[in-house]
């Protein structure tokens, strides 16, 4: 796997989308992002961001550049036309043909999660593997965004590293930003400082 190292003048290390998975079997959803010179440290960060609830098997980081991100908006206005014209013409082998997890967001209600695991193809680059999957998946449910995953940039957390990195956060309480009361507490001091 490939990172982009920082252009001259660049003060942004490259970004690594993060995708968490909340029990063996379960699909994966992304969380967010995090920055990360290489993709371990970018691992490291996302246990740190994400993983402060109890309820994490599995973590993920894959290189942004490295996601095929397709809005329904783009997909209308014949974006995956576009694509399929400027791609290379596809003239590799079925054996050649590479692993793409496919995520979608069925649903523009708030959420912790941006999209969800829907499925894999194969295919021989991710356009086609868009191609694939809109024709596989898109009846299922009716979908605002498309990303399209390849396998083999996807940094996964071990089985043999659940333990230290994932059950630390069993000890740990969590609380809602809703419990912590700090307009109450600043109303309470602006009424203290104005009977002062």
């Amino acid at each position: 796997m490939s990172v982009n190292t920082l252009a001259p003048g660049d003060t942004q290390w490259p970004r690594f989308e993060v995708f968490q998975q909340v029990r063996e079997g379960a699909p994966f959803a992304n969380v967010g992002a995090v920055h990360a010179p290489d993709p371990e440290i970018a691992l490291q960060n996302a246990r740190d961001v994400f993983v402060r609830r109890p309820h994490t098997h599995r973590l993920w980081v894959v290189p942004a550049t490295e996601i095929l991100s397709r809005t329904a908006e783009q997909l209308a206005d014949g974006q995956e036309q576009a694509d399929a014209a400027d791609e290379a013409p596809d003239l590799t082998a079925v054996g050649d043909e590479r692993h793409y997890y496919i995520f979608r967001k069925t649903s523009q209600r708030r959420s912790m999660n941006f999209v969800t695991q829907w499925g894999d193809v194969q295919a021989a680059s991710p356009q086609s593997a868009l191609r694939l999957a809109l024709e596989q998946f898109a009846e299922d449910r009716p979908a605002f965004v498309w990303w399209i995953v390849p396998a083999n940039a996807v940094l996964s957390s071990r089985d043999e590293d659940v333990s230290s990195m994932f059950e630390p956060a069993h000890d740990k309480s969590y609380r809602m930003p809703t419990e912590y009361h700090t307009q109450t507490m600043m109303r309470e001091l602006e009424a203290q400082d104005r009977d002062a």
